[in-house]
């Protein structure tokens, strides 16, 4: 896989884990998978979905009762990114601080990652 032997590829702020927790034991789900695809006004969107099974082809880390998949074509994109969930007086939601994001759209659904083209 990519990144560092021994360092997880992303890492969940103690939100993100209670949130992710939380949502597996009332969905019943064995994690968060996330990736990107290509859409959006920047090129690329994160995707995130409750799997009910691990893939062989995720990484997946584990924290604290919370577990996220990693899909096999957004790992490259992801590592290093930091997962993070707030609430908000208008919206509350997953924060991806991702050192790997070039640009992001203004409503920051969309990202465009560092040395990579546009769709």
């Amino acid at each position: 896989m990519f990144g560092i032997p021994g360092k997880a590829p992303v890492t969940l702020t103690p939100a993100a884990v209670r949130q992710i927790a939380r949502l597996m034991e009332r969905d019943g789900a064995k994690g968060l998978r996330i990736g990107v695809k290509k859409g959006g006004c920047a090129g690329m969107e994160y995707t995130m979905e409750f799997a009910a099974e691990v893939s062989p082809m995720d990484e997946v880390v584990e924290q604290d009762g919370a577990r996220v998949m990693i899909a096999p074509m957004a790992q490259m994109f992801l590592f290093g990114t930091e997962i993070d969930y707030a609430t908000g007086l208008l919206e509350s939601g997953f924060r991806f601080n991702n050192p790997n994001v070039a640009e992001a759209c203004g409503c920051g659904e969309s990202i465009k990652f560092k040395d990579t083209p546009a769709a």
